[in-house]
């Protein structure tokens, strides 16, 4: 505990001291140190150097809203760069890190976006640190964003779907498909869908994404029709939008769908068939036919308009057409 407070004290007075007067000042403390005694509870205050700064950063994001699952990443990224370059919060340096993302990325054969990735989320704990006081300065704040290649991901085709639509072997896949297809929503929220939040009368459903946040999604006139089939031939008394085909009927996993639109994608041999990229679709067509960037913002989600920009690819052919209509 001695150590850590000498480590923070030295840390706050880095920019104001040379090396020879830091030196001297750590010798002092170390003395001074060693005549008394602490514990976290010594004296009328609790010592705050010793709170674990990972927990209470992941606990401020929690209280943000942030998913399970984006906070158990979060935890997992920090704490596998602390077991790497092997020094506290107060000792980390920008080399440090900067060594830390090369290496990793060296070691682990990993993309530039990936890298890009944990050096977001290590900037977002150290800005944490740095707002709380627990650090003086950020010391990734010099490590900028890291640039990555653009690569054009593929979409399913209107013949794709009618193939899977077409391969589907019940009720309850076909509405899978359609919802999917049609909505744009994430697996995640697909799962957690209810018989109740669907409004059949507007073509429209209640889910919850990100953060717990809800919104409004839209389906076309294909899913409701699928959908009314497959619930009016269902007997089970459970609340899910989409069951198990055999008793006792649970509600469908995330892996479950997975699972079931894979399999169908391997039966026509249209390559890896995953629930994500049917809202990519979703993204792409919409933009193609002249959805407002902001709207479809809305529509899938997302916080920022930036990560609905890396969905919606334009078609080169429609860049084609509209130049032509425009320049000539």
């Amino acid at each position: 505990m001695k150590e850590l407070i000498i480590e923070k004290i030295i840390y706050s007075m880095s920019d104001c001291l040379n090396e020879a007067e830091i030196k001297k000042l750590k010798k002092c403390l170390e003395l001074e140190l060693m005549k008394i005694e602490i514990s976290p509870n010594s004296g009328k205050e609790k010592v705050d150097i010793v709170s674990d700064p990972v927990s209470n950063f992941l606990s401020a994001k929690s209280l943000e809203g942030l998913s399970e699952k984006s906070l158990k990443y979060y935890k997992n990224t920090i704490n596998a760069m602390f077991s790497k370059i092997g020094k506290n919060v107060f000792q980390i340096n920008t080399e440090d890190l900067r060594n830390y993302l090369s290496e990793y990325q060296k070691i682990n054969g990993v993309s530039q976006l990936t890298i890009d990735n944990i050096r977001r989320i290590l900037s977002t704990y150290f800005a944490w640190l740095e707002d709380e006081d627990y650090i003086l300065k950020s010391p990734i704040r010099r490590i900028h964003k890291i640039k990555c290649g653009f690569t054009v991901k593929q979409i399913y085709s209107d013949e794709d779907l009618e193939r899977m639509r077409d391969e589907c072997e019940n009720l309850r896949d076909l509405a899978l498909i359609d919802v999917l297809s049609s909505t744009g929503i994430r697996v995640g929220e697909l799962v957690k869908l209810n018989k109740r939040d669907i409004n059949f009368a507007e073509r429209e459903c209640k889910v919850v994404g990100k953060g717990n946040k809800e919104r409004i999604v839209y389906f076309d006139a294909r899913s409701k029709v699928h959908l009314e089939m497959y619930l009016s031939k269902r007997n089970d008394e459970n609340d899910a939008l989409f069951v198990s085909l055999n008793s006792p009927f649970r509600r469908l996993t995330i892996s479950a769908v997975e699972a079931r639109v894979k399999k169908i994608g391997n039966k026509l041999s249209i390559g890896r068939v995953h629930p994500h990229k049917f809202r990519r679709s979703l993204a792409t067509n919409a933009i193609d036919k002249g959805m407002p960037i902001e709207q479809l913002q809305v529509l899938l989600g997302h916080k920022r308009i930036d990560t609905t920009l890396q969905y919606a690819m334009v078609n080169q052919n429609n860049v084609k057409n509209t130049y032509r209509k425009v320049i000539g």
